[in-house]
């Protein structure tokens, strides 16, 4: 009895269909864009500037997000995302001379001569500048978008601080500063200078669940 032979497969046409199949995964699926938090980290410091540095815990505040993404403020559960800003404001400003709230340090900052009439004839301005520094620390569970959430509170209490600054002595809102030009672009890194982001991030622990 004669053998059936076994007719060949079509390598071409799997190849098209193969690249068909490549070409249609390709555009219906979705891709996250990533997220992330637009901000210079400060250098690393030298070992011996380490050792010299000594934080007063008035100048401390510390922000934790447990692993059920609820924060700890000043070592209690229960505060909002929504009344982080207030809070760090309050933080850097100690409007009421606080003793449990920063230290405030005597301070010049140099603006261009002549750049608004509540600084000096040579552009000088003297004031006092909070040493605060807030502490953010998350679990290693925390959610990315908690994570980011907190964070834009934090950063959005410092602009809320340099835009007020920025409207009162040059009637103008801190992001319609233009870099491009010289003298707006100094005013802004003057402003800089009044209300850093004094915001450190520290390595994620298991700080567990709230209450």
């Amino acid at each position: 009895m004669a053998k059936r032979e076994l007719q060949e497969i079509n390598a071409g046409s799997m190849a098209d269909i193969a690249f068909l199949l490549l070409i249609f995964f390709l555009v219906a699926t979705t891709m996250d864009i990533d997220t992330g938090i637009t901000r210079l980290l400060p250098a690393i410091p030298e070992k011996d500037q380490i050792d010299k540095v000594q934080v007063n815990k008035r100048n401390i505040l510390v922000v934790l997000i447990n692993r059920s993404d609820q924060l700890m403020v000043r070592g209690e559960f229960g505060t909002r995302v929504d009344e982080l800003k207030d809070i760090t404001i309050e933080f850097f400003t100690n409007p009421a001379n606080n003793p449990d709230l920063p230290e405030m340090e005597a301070k010049e900052v140099e603006f261009p001569p002549g750049s608004s009439p509540l600084l000096t004839a040579d552009g000088i301005w003297r004031g006092r500048v909070s040493k605060g520094v807030i502490s953010l620390q998350n679990d290693r569970s925390t959610t990315y978008g908690k994570y980011l959430e907190v964070q834009n509170e934090l950063v959005a209490a410092v602009n809320v601080l340099r835009n007020e600054f920025c409207k009162l002595y040059f009637d103008k809102e801190y992001d319609q500063l233009n870099e491009g030009n010289p003298i707006q672009k100094d005013i802004k890194d003057g402003i800089k200078k009044i209300y850093k982001m004094n915001i450190s991030e520290a390595e994620p622990k298991n700080i567990g669940g709230g209450k």
